[in-house]
């Protein structure tokens, strides 16, 4: 099999950003969820900085592409580590799982909105499927130790955090194509989110104070100090390295293709390592979720974009 080693590490990527969800709800139900992510983007700003140091890749952007960059750590780093540590402070994991799917939907509406793609009934059968699927997650889950309402508001802020990364991504992918006149060329995806890390991690940091002002320091259990580096080491840095590697290698269809293994990795961490309960509600809400994110994506035969 050509590209085997790739492949199996994309695998792991799936586990890994798969566990990654037990692991944000045992930090989120110890720490403020601001100072829980403040502590972990201090270790993931420090590792990509060495990284790029140690691979010879230091490169800073622009003053125009500063501003860029300013926005997508707004919304790729504050936003959604915010969204993400309030939402697994009330929801089970494996239900955040599945509405984290949400993103690559809320990506293609937006590029719909602000860079010019058609609106195509794909798109509307896409995003018909998906909320069903939502619905069924909401209606049904079968996590019912954790109260109705909490989970509605916790499913309720993760699907805030897959909208937040697809701003990023359009932002992103406006950055990429669009050369500042003080800029020599383009920042890579790499360099967008290392820069992008450093704005969100000093925007955190504010407001990490201030809530540890008026909520006091609670010191984490040893099981929240695990969780926070395997989300800063693992389903961060190296995920996205390896991530990034594989988009390279392979190219971004067939690396998106492993982001679906998320949701059933995510599933069963949540099963392994937080007695969360399993039920055909997930599945059905997953088959309808997916479902719809493939039909949204697919192209009509022959044709460069549907109508």
């Amino acid at each position: 099999m050509n590209n085997a080693g790739v492949h199996i590490k994309l695998v792991i990527v799936a586990a890994i950003w798969g566990f990654g969800w037990p692991a944000g709800r045992v930090v989120a139900t110890e720490l403020e969820p601001i100072t829980a992510a403040w502590i972990r983007y201090v270790m993931v700003v420090a590792m990509f900085l060495i990284f790029l140091k140690w691979t010879d890749q230091w490169t800073t952007p622009s003053k125009k592409q500063w501003k860029q960059v300013g926005w997508i750590g707004f919304y790729s780093t504050f936003m959604y580590q915010v969204l993400f540590m309030y939402g697994m402070g009330y929801t089970a994991a494996g239900d955040a799982s599945l509405m984290i799917t949400f993103n690559p939907l809320f990506t293609a509406f937006l590029a719909v909105l602000f860079l010019d793609e058609r609106m195509s009934w794909r798109l509307l059968g896409g995003l018909a499927l998906a909320f069903a699927g939502v619905a069924v997650l909401f209606l049904a889950s079968p996590n019912t130790a954790i109260p109705k309402l909490d989970r509605w508001i916790g499913n309720a802020f993760i699907a805030g955090a897959a909208l937040a990364w697809a701003t990023s991504t359009i932002i992103m992918k406006r950055v990429m194509t669009e050369v500042p006149d003080d800029a020599d060329g383009p920042l890579s995806p790499l360099h967008l989110t290392v820069w992008s890390s450093v704005i969100g991690l000093a925007i955190l940091t504010p407001w990490a104070g201030f809530e540890s002002l008026n909520a006091g320091w609670t010191s984490p259990s040893m099981d929240a100090w695990t969780g926070i580096v395997f989300l800063a080491v693992f389903s961060t840095v190296l995920s996205y390295v390896w991530f990034a590697d594989g988009i390279r290698i392979i190219g971004a269809g067939p690396a998106a293709f492993y982001v679906y293994l998320v949701p059933p990795f995510g599933i069963l961490a949540g099963w392994l390592l937080l007695n969360e309960q399993l039920g055909a509600s997930l599945l059905v809400s997953f088959a309808l979720i997916v479902g719809g994110v493939v039909l949204a994506q697919s192209k009509q035969k022959g044709a460069g974009q549907a109508s």
